[in-house]
């Protein structure tokens, strides 16, 4: 059974930083994925960034230069840090996971390519 589970949300103020994490239980794959999504009340859910197990990774261009995901070297545990916090980053935040292998260096970004979700987490930017 497939778990992830991910800590790390909460309120801050705007211009702060907070860093979430998402680890993923289960089997052993030999090739995966985990991203971040975020998703606001009456929203489609958005992706952020996603880092392969090759270390391929790409971020949203909403979320370049204040966002950086990164991943544990030894298990499936993956890091979205968060910078510059503005009140249009609230959202309840989610992990994915796909156990995909690519020959490429594609990286998925789109939400029907992850089958495994977390129950999510919320962050609040606000004063």
């Amino acid at each position: 059974q497939v778990q992830l589970i991910e800590v790390g949300g909460g309120l801050v103020q705007p211009g702060a930083s907070l860093t979430l994490s998402c680890t993923a239980s289960g089997p052993t794959w030999s090739a995966w994925t985990m991203g971040w999504f975020r998703q606001g009340r009456g929203k489609e859910r958005q992706f952020v960034a996603a880092i392969r197990s090759t270390d391929n990774r790409i971020h949203a261009d909403s979320v370049k230069g204040r966002f950086s995901i990164s991943r544990d070297k030894m298990k499936p545990t993956v890091y979205l840090q968060m910078s510059s916090l503005q009140p249009e980053d609230t959202d309840v935040y989610y992990c994915a996971l796909n156990t995909a292998a690519y020959v490429s260096t594609y990286v998925p970004a789109a939400a029907y390519e992850y089958s495994f979700w977390g129950q999510g987490t919320q962050v609040t930017v606000s004063s």
